[in-house]
């Protein structure tokens, strides 16, 4: 599955859109990931725990999105916005969405 954040792929025309495809995850607050980030930002640096957890929760709502564009029968997703926010103060989600289609 070719996934992009453009709206076409070279050399190969879009020939159906088959719809709008997302997938979602929802990171839940870690009591020590948040004692190591408060020290981090105190000292200084990059919060490991943190970015680690963040490029998971990315590729899983990756995967969700790719299932679903598989499951419409898709060659590849084009337009990808992946987003983040915060959910509840303490929750962070992660959004994938795009638009699956067929390349000629």
């Amino acid at each position: 599955m070719i996934v992009s954040t453009t709206t076409a792929i070279e050399s190969r025309p879009v020939r159906e859109y088959l719809g709008v495809v997302a997938g979602e995850t929802i990171l839940g607050a870690n009591v020590f990931r948040d004692i190591g980030a408060q020290i981090r930002n105190i000292t200084g640096g990059r919060a490991a725990g943190y970015e680690k957890e963040l490029r998971k929760a990315r590729e899983t709502a990756i995967a969700e999105m790719e299932a679903q564009a598989t499951e419409l029968g898709a060659d590849a997703i084009v337009g990808v916005d992946i987003d983040y926010e915060t959910v509840g103060g303490s929750m962070l989600m992660v959004t994938a969405a795009g638009t699956a289609v067929k390349l000629g």
